[in-house]
């Protein structure tokens, strides 16, 4: 079978690779953070790019919104185009009143409800883990950055700001999520299925402790430049 989302040509995407869910966002970072950046995917408009970073080849293409499209793209990654690491860069709610606006969180590990790893590979789990060398690599990184945490990632099936996850949080029993969003789970489950190293790292845009403070949708696309440099930083070592 060949792959039908993600059309590339041989030796085109690098084993490090950047997701963002936003194609937009990868465009951003291809023309703000990459040297010679060259677009290798747009089939469904699902922009991906690689250039150099720092002397390394790097990809950024991005997932889309939600488990089912994440492991769509992370699998064709793996499976296809010999991909060997992939960070996703994403946005994400606070569930911790610790956690700010405008903080990072890198999850260690992330939990879901869905029935994505049951459906993909009959795995009846509902928490995934991230690459030990990944977080080794992203904590020895950030190290003097006092906005980065590490910590547990919810994955929903929705939209938090729309609708209220109460019910979905008082049946995650022993499990206390520091932030919410719709993605870490599947990219983490793709990894362990392909043998491949995966790590996720969110910007906290949205809190129910901080109700007041709006990010706007052009900053969700462009003031997410911290987390974009810690990446790159982090996925070239």
């Amino acid at each position: 079978m060949n792959p039908v989302h993600i059309v590339a040509k041989e030796g085109s995407i690098s084993p490090l690779v950047l997701m963002p869910g936003d194609p937009l966002r990868a465009k951003y970072i291809a023309e703000n953070f990459l040297e010679n950046p060259v677009l290798i995917n747009e089939v469904r408009n699902m922009l991906g790019f690689t250039g150099t970073y720092k002397g390394q080849k790097v990809t950024v293409i991005a997932s889309g919104m939600g488990c089912p499209s994440m492991g769509i793209y992370a699998y064709e990654l793996a499976k296809f185009y010999g991909v060997k690491k992939i960070i996703r860069i994403g946005t994400s709610g606070s569930l911790n009143k610790n956690i700010h606006i405008s903080d990072l969180v890198v999850g260690v590990d992330a939990r879901s409800m869905s029935t994505f790893a049951y459906a993909f590979s009959k795995d009846e789990t509902d928490i995934e883990y991230a690459d030990k060398e990944l977080l080794k690599n992203i904590k020895s990184t950030s190290k003097d950055k006092s906005n980065v945490k590490f910590g547990h990632i919810l994955t929903s099936d929705i939209f938090d700001v729309y609708s209220d996850i109460t019910p979905t949080l008082d049946k995650l029993k022993f499990y206390d999520p520091d932030a919410v969003e719709m993605e870490t789970f599947a990219l983490y489950h793709i990894a362990k299925i392909t043998n491949i190293k995966a790590a996720s790292i969110v910007t906290v845009v949205d809190s129910k402790y901080e109700p007041d403070v709006i990010v706007t949708p052009e900053e969700r696309q462009t003031n997410l430049n911290e987390m974009i440099t810690l990446s790159l930083e982090a996925i070239i070592k």
